[in-house]
């Protein structure tokens, strides 16, 4: 393209994330939850952060389902998003979907009752859980 290898190379791969980025925001956009279960999930984000925060420490959870649940913290706590915080609604969104995301496929190998028994909130913040996940 340029000529000079470094030049390809430092394109190709900012190219390449840009692609991957993409990739990763249309993904978020197709498990994103239906209707009002978007701002529900903003709303129960607190008490979602110490229910994953709890089951990551349940050391009677399968070992990938702690792993998973170790990433998500990890992913929450750096700076950097998939969507930047400062954009409004979105910036915050992205986190909401991929905890929802997370907590299905938890929910889906430990078990509803393991995440019933570390729910730090109310039964309708349980129940709002439940419809956020898909779950009966």
């Amino acid at each position: 393209m340029t000529g000079s290898f470094w030049w390809d190379l430092l394109i190709g791969v900012a190219a390449a994330l840009v692609v991957a980025w993409a990739a990763l925001v249309v993904a978020l956009v197709i498990v994103r939850p239906r209707g009002g279960l978007l701002r529900e999930a903003l709303r129960l984000l607190p008490d979602v952060l110490r229910l994953v925060r709890r089951l990551a420490a349940d050391k009677s959870l399968p070992r990938g389902v702690r792993i998973r649940l170790g990433l998500l913290l990890a992913y929450l706590a750096l700076p950097i998003d998939l969507v930047p915080d400062f954009i409004p609604v979105l910036g915050y969104a992205d986190d909401a979907i991929i905890v929802s995301a997370v907590l299905r496929s938890v929910v889906r190998r430990a078990g509803l009752e393991a995440v019933r028994a570390h729910w730090p909130g109310t039964d309708d913040g349980f129940a709002a859980l439940t419809r956020l996940t898909r779950l009966p």
